[in-house]
C-alpha cells in the first residue's frame, strides 16, 4: 500500500518534522540558540498538532462513535500524565502543586474555552444545535464529583493541615476517581452507548464517506501517537522560554501551566471545533467533556501513586478564587447544556467566563 495514495504527504511527514524539531531541542543549542531554536520548536509543534488532528479523524471514522473521541482523549491524557509525572520526579518538592495547576487549567480551558468556542461556532453557522442530554448530563455529573473531591475537599479536611490529603485519604480519593471514570467509560462504550451517538448531520461528508481500511487506521493510530508524544515533549522543551517570557511580563507562574495545558489540548480542541462546525455537536461535546474527565480521572490517581511511593507532598486544594470559578463553571455548564439545545448565547456565556479566568490568572 502506497502511503501517498492513501494519506496526504503532509499528514505522513508531520510526525517526522515534529520529531526533527524535537531532536533539535536536544542538540540544537550547540548550533543555533535563542529565537531561532524557539521558532523551529514552534513550527514543529504546530505541524505535530495539525497532523494529530487529521489522524484522530481517520481513527475516529474507522472505529465509530463514541470510541473515536475516547481514543483521542485517552491518548492525549496518558501522555500528559507521563509529562506531569516526569516533571514531578525531576523537580521534587518544588512541583508539589504542578498536577493541581495543570488539571485545574485543563478543566477551565475545556469547560469554558473549548466548549464555548464550539457552541459559538456551531450556533453562528447552524443557528440552533442539538445533542443527547442524557450523555452530557452523565459526563457533567461525573466531572463535578471528581473535581470537587480532588480539588476542593482537600481544603476542608482536618486530618492534615493545608490543601493536602493524608496518605489514607489520598489513597481513597485516587480509588474513587478511578471508579468514577471507569464507570463513565463503561456507560459510554457499553451499557448506554446510544446516549453518546451523534445524530446524522445532513451534508456532512464524513458521515457518507467510506471508512478507511483497517491497515490505514492502524497506520494513522501509530502516527497519531507519534504526533502526540512529539507535541507534549516539544511543549516541555518550550517551557523555559515560556517561563522567561512570563517572568519578563511579571505575571504569575500559574500562567505557564495554563499555556502548557492549552498547547497539549490543541489537537482535541481543533477536532472538537471542526465537529461543531460540521453540525456534529454531540461528537464535539464527547471530545470536550471526555477530555476533561480523562484529564482529572487519570492524572490524580497517577500522581497519587507517585506521591505515596516517593513520600512527596501532593498539594491538591485550589485557592478561594479558583474554587469560585470552578463552581461557577460547573453550574453554568449544567444549565447551558441542560436542555439538549444550544445557540450562540451559551457559547458567549462560556467564553466570557473563560476570559475572566484568564484575566484573573494574569491579574490576580
Amino acid at each position: 500500500m502506497k502511503l501517498s495514495s492513501q494519506l496526504p504527504i503532509w499528514a505522513v511527514m508531520g510526525p517526522v518534522l515534529a520529531g526533527v524539531a524535537l531532536v533539535f531541542s536536544w542538540v540544537g543549542p550547540a548550533f543555533a540558540g535563542g529565537w531561532v531554536l524557539d521558532v523551529m520548536l514552534v513550527a514543529g509543534l504546530i505541524t505535530g498538532i495539525l497532523a494529530a488532528v487529521f489522524h484522530a479523524e481517520v481513527v475516529a471514522h474507522r472505529v465509530g462513535e463514541p470510541y473515536g473521541t475516547l481514543v483521542l482523549a485517552i491518548s492525549v491524557t496518558a501522555i500528559e500524565v507521563a509529562l506531569i509525572v516526569s516533571m514531578m520526579m525531576s523537580a521534587g518538592e518544588a512541583a508539589t502543586g504542578l498536577a493541581r495547576d495543570t488539571v485545574f487549567a485543563s478543566i477551565m480551558i475545556i469547560l469554558n474555552g473549548m466548549v464555548g468556542i464550539c457552541l459559538l461556532a456551531g450556533g453562528q453557522r447552524h443557528g440552533e444545535q442539538s445533542f443527547s442530554q442524557l450523555g452530557v448530563s452523565a459526563a457533567l455529573a461525573t466531572l463535578a464529583a471528581i473535581s470537587v473531591l480532588t480539588l476542593v475537599l482537600p481544603n476542608y479536611t482536618t486530618t492534615t493541615m493545608g490543601p493536602v490529603y493524608s496518605s489514607s485519604q489520598l489513597t481513597f480519593i485516587a480509588i474513587v476517581s478511578v471508579v468514577l471514570y471507569g464507570t463513565f467509560v463503561l456507560v459510554q462504550t457499553v451499557r448506554h452507548r446510544d446516549y453518546f451517538l451523534p445524530a446524522v448531520a445532513a451534508g456532512d461528508p464524513q458521515i457518507h464517506a467510506a471508512p478507511p481500511s483497517r491497515k490505514l487506521a492502524m497506520l494513522s493510530t501509530a502516527l497519531l501517537l507519534g504526533c502526540l508524544v512529539s507535541v507534549v515533549l516539544l511543549a516541555k522543551a518550550l517551557t523555559p522560554a515560556l517561563e522567561a517570557a512570563v517572568d519578563k511580563m511579571d505575571a504569575p507562574k500559574a500562567l505557564v501551566g495554563i499555556i502548557i495545558a492549552a498547547v497539549v489540548l490543541l489537537p482535541e480542541s481543533i477536532a472538537a471545533y471542526q465537529a461543531a462546525r460540521a453540525n456534529r455537536l454531540q461528537t464535539s461535546l464527547n471530545l470536550a467533556l471526555g477530555s476533561a474527565l480523562a484529564s482529572i480521572g487519570l492524572t490524580i490517581p497517577a500522581v497519587a501513586v507517585v506521591s505515596l511511593v516517593t513520600g512527596m507532598t501532593l498539594s491538591l486544594g485550589i485557592d478561594e478564587k479558583s474554587t469560585v470559578l470552578l463552581v461557577l463553571s460547573l453550574i453554568v455548564a449544567t444549565l447551558s447544556l441542560g436542555t439538549g439545545r444550544t445557540t450562540v448565547m451559551q457559547g458567549t456565556l462560556h467564553l466570557v467566563i473563560f476570559a475572566v479566568y484568564l484575566f484573573t490568572a494574569i491579574v490576580p
